[in-house]
């Protein structure tokens, strides 16, 4: 293959393609770099809750169009769909049509998880469904995180105070 194709003409030749990501958005379900994710195409049927969908975020600015992949939280009363990383805490609006492609598994070392799997299941329902708590706990970890790094800047002789 001498062109890079993208994911929809991926999609669209195989049914189905397999990748590892960038970025730490779907935590802990998916580890940068080292998990591999499974996704088919999505046919003519709507997502359902709680789907990992993998959609084309239009470019903003500078950038270029990325491919996403989030987790339907609501179904919007216009159809279109609240999507959040697992690991994050703000969400975007997706319609139908950016809908690329739907999460079947993970391959993670030697061993595959399927979405059917129960672990698998027990995840997405403790962790996902629980979204406001988890937003609280995430939120705190942040907050949390910030103020030990300002507080070993100072002790370390690099905050406002040694300036």
């Amino acid at each position: 293959m001498s062109e890079e194709m993208t994911f929809e003409e991926l999609l669209n030749r195989d049914g189905h393609l397999a990748f590892t990501n960038k970025g730490v958005s779907m935590m802990p379900l998916l580890r940068q770099g080292k998990d591999v994710m499974l996704i088919r195409k999505k046919g003519p049927e709507r997502c359902k809750r709680l789907d990992a969908v993998l959609f084309r975020r239009p470019r903003r600015r500078k950038e270029q169009d990325a491919y996403v992949l989030h987790r339907i939280l609501r179904i919007n009363p216009d159809g279109s769909y609240w999507i959040v990383g697992d690991n994050c805490v703000t969400g975007d609006t997706v319609r139908e049509e950016q809908v690329i492609g739907i999460l079947t598994g993970v391959v993670r070392g030697k061993r595959t998880i399927r979405v059917t799997d129960p672990g698998y299941r027990l995840y997405v329902n403790t962790w996902c469904r629980w979204y406001r708590v988890r937003i609280f706990l995430l939120k705190a970890r942040n907050f949390i995180k910030r103020g030990a790094k300002r507080t070993l800047r100072r002790f370390s002789g690099q905050g406002k105070a040694a300036r």
